[in-house]
């Protein structure tokens, strides 16, 4: 049986009221950049007779609006489109290129409406034809402009943030397979509780996963691992581990051999010399109740009795993958393992939350504390309880940091 469970400020405006009640918490800044001294006074009769207060900074030519774009970023830009270094929607590009930031209301003469509309094609949020313009429309011009920008804003936000779900749900997927079990005629009945719950910051994904797999003849070997770092980096190469080591115990590579190869493939792959990986694995052949273990690195586990004892297992480990890259050796490790037993693996973030006020942390020795509390619980339930009880200690300082993956493998 197999349970597994992967687990830019806007403004609001009102409804109705005064146009000015919009900004009532501050004023707007505008960037006029225009050549004639006339149409600039006119913009500022325009602002001063508005209902939108706001603050307004001349400046005459396209390089005068990059040196100030380069030191603040306005509200909006009222941009000229005829000015002595920048002409037509060369202009509109122009601010674009300095900043993505601010929206753009573009001035036209009384003949040039088609222009002003390429201009908002082009990107610019509205236009406005010069002398055309009452005071009033003139602010809600300004006003919406403004908001149009923060509404395009918060939609390309949203699509990014959509797809950087998607991304980590794919990556998910890559670190938290499903068993590939073959059934009880193999003589060896094992039954697995998979978990998986991601940190709290987790628009950065970690490198914890895990695998179970059944040989043919019916070995079966389980695997739980932890890249060091969190991001896409990191989770991929957790997906290639597993994914390498999954193909090592199908073709038949011996146990000895896989961490190696293992170690090879995460020097070739990793994105800085700093990333290593920790990992667990064990292999259980049919009829044979004796457990075989390599750890790199990676902490010990929790041995679950049938008279209801749970006990702290940690077998003598080499270092983890990458550390030394082609020094380390891990010594393989037997235990046994009776009839009704339970082995529960599980990456650090289960254990390294901080309980209470201070800086100490669970550890290993408050989870073993936490599973002895509970030893006659089922093993989906003792998993779950185990990984509830971490996060309701880490409460009070914001939750466990980091992923939890966790395997529950008993033998029945």
């Amino acid at each position: 049986m197999v349970t597994s469970q992967p687990r830019a400020a806007g403004t609001t405006s009102p409804a109705h009221g005064d146009p000015g009640e919009v900004w009532h918490w501050r004023e707007p800044s505008v960037l006029l950049v225009e050549d004639d001294p006339g149409d600039a006074l006119l913009v500022e009769e325009l602002v001063a007779d508005s209902s939108l207060k706001m603050r307004l900074r001349w400046v005459r030519s396209m390089a005068d609006a990059r040196a100030v774009l380069a030191q603040e970023t306005p509200d909006c830009v009222l941009l000229d489109l005829h000015l002595p270094d920048a002409q037509g929607l060369e202009a509109v590009s122009q601010i674009q290129l300095s900043t993505d930031q601010v929206a753009v209301v573009v001035l036209t003469g009384l003949a040039e409406e088609e222009t002003g509309l390429s201009a908002v094609a082009a990107g610019a949020q509205d236009y406005l034809v010069k002398g055309r313009v009452a005071p009033d429309l003139f602010g809600r011009a300004v006003r919406y402009a403004i908001q149009r920008k923060q509404a395009e804003q918060a939609a390309v936000a949203l699509q990014a943030s959509q797809m950087q779900a998607q991304e980590n749900a794919r990556l998910e997927r890559g670190l938290l397979p499903r068993p590939l079990l073959r059934g009880d005629s193999t003589g060896v009945d094992i039954d697995i509780v998979a978990r998986y719950r991601p940190g709290r910051s987790q628009a950065l994904l970690g490198g914890d996963f895990y695998d179970i797999v059944q040989s043919t003849e019916g070995t079966v070997a389980a695997l739980i691992g932890d890249v060091s770092g969190h991001g896409p980096d990191e989770a991929a190469l957790g997906v290639a581990l597993r994914i390498a080591w999954r193909t090592l115990v199908l073709s038949g590579v011996p146990a000895p051999e896989q961490v190696a190869r293992l170690e090879e493939i995460l020097v070739a792959e990793r994105a800085r010399t700093e990333v290593f990986a920790t990992l667990t694995s064990l292999t259980v052949a049919p009829g044979d109740r004796r457990v075989r273990i390599t750890r790199a690195g990676h902490p010990g586990m929790l041995l679950r009795t049938p008279d209801r004892r749970v006990d702290w297992v940690e077998v003598p480990a080499g270092p983890a993958l990458g550390v030394v890259p082609g020094q380390a050796r891990w010594p393989i490790e037997e235990i046994d393992v009776p009839v009704g037993s339970g082995m529960v693996l599980f990456t650090d973030g289960l254990f390294e939350g901080y309980v209470g006020r201070g800086r100490e942390r669970l550890g290993e020795e408050g989870l073993l504390r936490l599973a002895r509390e509970m030893p006659e619980l089922e093993p989906e339930t003792f998993v779950d309880r185990l990984i509830e009880r971490a996060e309701h200690l880490a409460e009070g300082q914001g939750g466990l940091d980091d992923d939890v993956a966790v395997l529950h493998l008993s033998w029945n």
